[in-house]
C-alpha cells in the first residue's frame, strides 16, 4: 500500500504466510541489534501502519486489533483529530522542558485531571513520560509526605520495571531475575481474586476474596511484621492488568480506604492500564465510589504518545523544587494529544465503551456456554480476561491451550494478547464497533475450536 491511510476494511486479510519475507527480514534485524529483554508473545506482528482498529504489517496484512498496543491507543491508531493535535503542536513547538520553563500545555492538562480523577480537588500532577515513571513519583511522594518507608503491595500485581516499581511488581518471576534484593520494603498480599479466592473460608466471612484480603493486612502482617505506623501507602491496581484482568470485588477498595484512613496511610491506585475510559467509565476506580489520595496514569492517556501523570492531593505535593523532575515530563506535543483525547473520551468513547464491552462481554459468556475449557470471563468495559483451564470442574490452569489460542488468533487476523498465566485479555480501541466484535468474536470462536 503506497498511501500512509487505510480503508478500514470489514473483515482481517492474510495474503502472507506469517510473518511474511519483509517481516522475516525485520525480525531477524531485530534480533541482532535490539534487546532481547522485550517479552514479546510467540506470535510475530511486524506492524508498518495502523488506523482505526486495523492494523497492517510490512508484507500487507491486515488484522482486527483487539489490544490496541497493549490497552494505549485508546482511541483507535492514528485517531485523524489526535494526529491534527500533534501536527499542529509540533509545528509550534516540539520541546522546552517544563522542568525549568512554562509552557500552557501543563497547567491546562493539570486541570483537567483536576476536573476528571477520582482524586478529591484540589490535586496538584507532576508530569512524566511512562506509567512506571508515574509509580516512581508516586512512590517518592508518599515517603516524602508520610516520612515513612514501607509499602503494602499484592501479588500478581503490574506496576513497572525500574528498580522502585519493580520492587512492587509480583507478576512474572522473569521481571525480577537477576535483580538481587528488591530496592523498597515492600511486602506483598494475595490479591482477592474471586474466581481463585486465595484465602480460607473462616478469613471471608460473608464478605468473600476481599474481607479475605483485608483481614490478612489488619489481622496479620499488622501484628505480626508490618506495623501500620511504619507503612507509606498501599498501591493497588483496581483492576490487575498483566495479572490476568482481574477487577478488585466489590468492597475491597472502600475497605483499603479506611485501613488507611484510620493508620495515616496513603491510598494509591494504579491506573496506568485501566484508566482513560478502558472499564466504561472514565477510571475503574469510579466503579467502586472509592478517592485514592494519589492516582498514576499512562498508557491510553495518549493515544500512544509517551506521557505518565501523577495526580495527588495538593496538600500531598507540596515538595521544593529539585525534589523530583523530569527532562521530558510534560512534552507539548504530548500534552496536546493527551489533551484531544481526554476531549473525544468525553466525547461519547467512554460511553461507547461501556456498551460494546457489555456487547463484547455477552457474546464471550456465550462461548464460554459452548467450550468448558473457558473458566471464567471477567471485567468491565474493554477490559475483558478469559480464562483458559483443562475443565470447568477442577478448573486447572490451562496456559498452553491459552497460548495455542493466542496463535489460532494471530494466524486468523485477530491481534489478541495473553496476561496472567493462562488469561487471554481483550483490550481494544474504544472506538470499537458492534460489527467489530461479531467479526473478533467469530474468529476466537474459530481459534479455540482449532486449539482444543
Amino acid at each position: 500500500m503506497s498511501t500512509n491511510t487505510m480503508a478500514p476494511p470489514k473483515r482481517p486479510e492474510i495474503k502472507t504466510a506469517l510473518p511474511g519475507p519483509k517481516g522475516r527480514e525485520i525480525i531477524t534485524a531485530d534480533a541482532q541489534f535490539v534487546t532481547p529483554s522485550y517479552p514479546r508473545p510467540s506470535f510475530k506482528l511486524v506492524a508498518e501502519r495502523a488506523q482505526g482498529v486495523w492494523v497492517e504489517d510490512v508484507d500487507g496484512n491486515t488484522f482486527l486489533d483487539c489490544n490496541a498496543g497493549v490497552a494505549v491507543c485508546s482511541t483507535g491508531h492514528c485517531h485523524p483529530e489526535v494526529v491534527q493535535a500533534i501536527q499542529d503542536q509540533a509545528a509550534q513547538m516540539i520541546h522546552m522542558c517544563g522542568t525549568d520553563y512554562y509552557y500552557r500545555h501543563m497547567p491546562a492538562l493539570a486541570k483537567k485531571l483536576d476536573e476528571i480523577v477520582p482524586v478529591k480537588s484540589p490535586t496538584r500532577t507532576h508530569f512524566a513520560n511512562s506509567g512506571t515513571e508515574a509509580i516512581e513519583t508516586a512512590l517518592k511522594l508518599a515517603m516524602h509526605a508520610t516520612g515513612r518507608e514501607k509499602f503494602i503491595a499484592f501479588f500478581n500485581s503490574f506496576h513497572g520495571r525500574t528498580l522502585g516499581s519493580l520492587s512492587l511488581t509480583s507478576s512474572k518471576v522473569a521481571q525480577r531475575t537477576g535483580f538481587k534484593r528488591q530496592a523498597l520494603d515492600v511486602v506483598h498480599v494475595p490479591f482477592p481474586n474471586e474466581f481463585r479466592n486465595p484465602f480460607r473460608a473462616e478469613d471471608c466471612g460473608d464478605g468473600g476474596a476481599g474481607e479475605g484480603a483485608l483481614n490478612w493486612i489488619e489481622e496479620r502482617l499488622f501484628k505480626t511484621t508490618t506495623p501500620p505506623d511504619e507503612v507509606a501507602a498501599i498501591v493497588v491496581e483496581a483492576v490487575q492488568g498483566e495479572g490476568g484482568y482481574v477487577p478488585a470485588p466489590a468492597g475491597f477498595l472502600q475497605g483499603l480506604r479506611r485501613i488507611c484512613d484510620q493508620h495515616g496511610i496513603l491510598l494509591i491506585v494504579d491506573e496506568v492500564q485501566s484508566g482513560m475510559g478502558r472499564t466504561g467509565k472514565m477510571f475503574a476506580c469510579d466503579h467502586y465510589d472509592v478517592a485514592p489520595d494519589i492516582v498514576t496514569l499512562a498508557k491510553g492517556i495518549g493515544s500512544g504518545l509517551p506521557i505518565g501523570v501523577c495526580v495527588a492531593r495538593a496538600d500531598l505535593m507540596d515538595w521544593k523544587p529539585g525534589a523530583h523532575a523530569s527532562t521530558f515530563g510534560g512534552n507539548p506535543v504530548c500534552i496536546a494529544a493527551a489533551l484531544k483525547t481526554i476531549e473525544l473520551l468525553e466525547g461519547g468513547l467512554v460511553q461507547n465503551s461501556a456498551e460494546v464491552g457489555a456487547y463484547l462481554k455477552a457474546g464471550l459468556e456465550r462461548l464460554m456456554q459452548k467450550y468448558d475449557c473457558i473458566g471464567d470471563v471477567r471485567g468491565m468495559g474493554l477490559m475483558i480476561g478469559v480464562e483458559f483451564v483443562e475443565d470447568r470442574v477442577g478448573n486447572k490452569a490451562a496456559p498452553e491451550l491459552r497460548d495455542r489460542v493466542e496463535m489460532a488468533c494471530f494466524e486468523r487476523g485477530l491481534i489478541i494478547l495473553g496476561a496472567g498465566a493462562n488469561t487471554i485479555r481483550w483490550s481494544p480501541p474504544l472506538i470499537l464497533s458492534e460489527e467489530n466484535v461479531d467479526v473478533a468474536l467469530e474468529i476466537f470462536d474459530a481459534a479455540i475450536a482449532a486449539s482444543i
